[in-house]
């Protein structure tokens, strides 16, 4: 029960905390303390919303806790957009990892194999959209990221489409996440977009409370 009651004030600490974050750009406010305050909080947030539920299933708990752990460490990295994109998309990627174990534990890897290969045709496009941008540097990190990731939202989408509980709303989240990081890759390799943290960071939230979400409540 105070799990349930908590959620909608947590809901609404983590949409102030999104808000707060994305006007701290230079679009808008510009100032950057907001968004060094209040994006590391808005991913503690979701931890929050996520701590009390999955007591039914301690592993999968555990593994989602995990990404979440390492997805704020990948938030806190990317504070500093260009020293922190390398250990950024590494902390990621662990997280994408850890949602991948996490979802396995239910049903087993490409279960489905229809969403891997329409997951596999998106990433595809992805890379091919934005390769010719991608520093040669950092060529490998990211093909290997854009795997990780449909990977992650391809099983997550494996689950839903096998019944598991509150399986629509994970699909959503790996999808949200998809759409949050091909954004945010756009942005930095392909050229600016407008209210790039509007879409970037609306989407990447929504994806991380819909993961969380997923798990049993208390």
């Amino acid at each position: 029960m105070a799990a349930t009651l908590r959620t909608p004030w947590l809901a609404w600490a983590l949409v102030l905390c999104a808000a707060l974050t994305i006007v701290s750009a230079p679009w808008a406010l510009a100032m950057p303390v907001l968004n060094f305050v209040f994006k590391p909080l808005a991913t503690l947030i979701v931890i929050a919303h996520a701590w009390p539920r999955g007591a039914d299933a301690p592993v999968v708990r555990r593994w989602v806790l995990v990404g979440l752990v390492f997805s704020l460490g990948g938030d806190v990295a990317l504070l500093w957009p260009k020293e922190g994109f390398l250990p950024g998309l590494v902390s990621f990627l662990l997280a994408h990892l850890a949602y991948l174990v996490a979802f396995t534990r239910v049903q087993r890897l490409a279960a489905w194999l229809p969403a891997f290969l329409a997951y596999a045709a998106v990433a595809g496009l992805i890379l091919w959209r934005l390769w010719p941008g991608v520093p040669a540097a950092l060529q490998l990190p990211v093909v290997a990221y854009v795997v990780c990731l449909a990977a992650m939202a391809a099983q997550a989408a494996v689950l839903w489409r096998r019944g598991a509980e509150r399986g629509a709303l994970l699909a959503l989240g790996g999808a949200l996440f998809l759409a949050s990081d091909a954004l945010l890759a756009t942005n930095k390799f392909a050229g600016p977009l407008p209210l790039a943290s509007l879409w970037i960071l609306g989407t990447y939230w929504s994806a991380q409370w819909c993961i969380a979400s997923w798990l049993k409540p208390r």
